[in-house]
């Protein structure tokens, strides 16, 4: 070792692959965004996968369509990469098994029909929209709207599912629903034109279009959480910190990315997988964005 420290020696990655047949490189494929749930699970990946001891090569895509896909796989193939981690993909693709060449793949969401290494790690976004209506509901509040992401979006479909699948849980009627685009300008816009006649509480597919939403609401006269309840999803680090903080659904990116390169390494090493489909948990953060219904709205 004192040699080493004395020669400045480094191991040659590319040297170790030549006589071991392995890379020890994981690639990454997902779309080019400033969004915080895909550049928080790029941290979370990288970091998962230096722990797991492999490099991660990146691919970014413009549009996560099949084309695109296919055309990223390849680039990581020439690479010699062992495997793929797909993250953000927006909505339920349909690749060829023959796509991945035989790479193990593991994904955010369905990318392919019958891929046989294959596994899907997400977190169990429906849950996490029930558990908001319950406690919404266990609030008093009976006419609970929607404002939704890109319905594009798998992630945006899990949640608007899982609002739906809450209120039929406590027997109440789904309220409005309105689309925004994850940005908090297009959950200021749908708030505005909700009416409050329609609901006493809302819940909004991701904390950014939430911060847009309590915004509207107060300019139009509507104390939140007085006269408006908010809850939002993913408990971004500057949602405890608003104004009014904000009510969420938080999942656990690190243990999201930790999971999947778990699954991936496993795939790689030729282990038996035992769920092809793994949903982690969320957690319900209730803060000062909810509160009991009026009396003057119970009816």
């Amino acid at each position: 070792m004192r040699s080493v420290s004395a020669l400045g020696y480094r191991p040659n990655a590319a040297a170790r692959a030549l006589v071991t047949q392995r890379t020890h490189q994981i690639g990454l494929i997902t779309t080019a965004s400033s969004l915080y749930g895909p550049t928080a699970g790029l941290f979370s990946l990288e970091q998962a996968a230096w722990k797991a001891g492999y490099a991660l090569t990146l691919s970014t895509v413009r549009e996560p369509s099949e084309p695109e896909l296919e055309e990223a796989i390849h680039y990581l193939l020439a690479r010699g990469v062992e495997g793929v981690v797909i993250s953000g993909a927006t909505g339920v693709l349909h690749l060829a098994p023959s796509a991945f060449a035989g790479l193990p793949v593991v994904s955010s969401s369905p990318v392919s029909d019958g891929a046989p290494n294959h596994v899907v790690v997400d977190t169990d976004q429906p849950m996490g929209a029930r558990s908001a209506v319950h406690h919404l509901h266990a609030l008093g509040h009976r006419r609970i709207a929607h404002i939704a992401g890109p319905l594009s979006w798998h992630a945006a479909v899990q949640r608007r599912d899982g609002w739906l699948q809450g209120m039929e849980d406590v027997g109440l009627e789904p309220g409005p629903v309105l689309e925004g685009d994850w940005s908090a300008k297009s959950g200021y816009e749908a708030a505005l034109r909700l009416n409050r006649a329609e609901a006493t509480a809302v819940f909004i597919a991701n904390d950014h279009m939430a911060m847009g939403a309590v915004r509207a609401f107060t300019e139009k006269g509507s104390h939140v959480p007085g006269d408006m309840s908010v809850v939002g999803f993913d408990d971004v680090p500057e949602a405890a910190y608003q104004m009014v903080p904000l009510t969420t659904v938080r999942q656990d990116f690190a243990a999201g990315a930790e999971r999947s390169v778990r699954e991936l390494v496993r795939l790689i090493e030729g282990q038996t997988v035992e769920n092809r489909s793994v949903s982690l948990p969320t957690e319900l953060i209730i803060r000062s964005s909810t509160a009991p219904v009026a009396a003057m709205d119970t009816a």
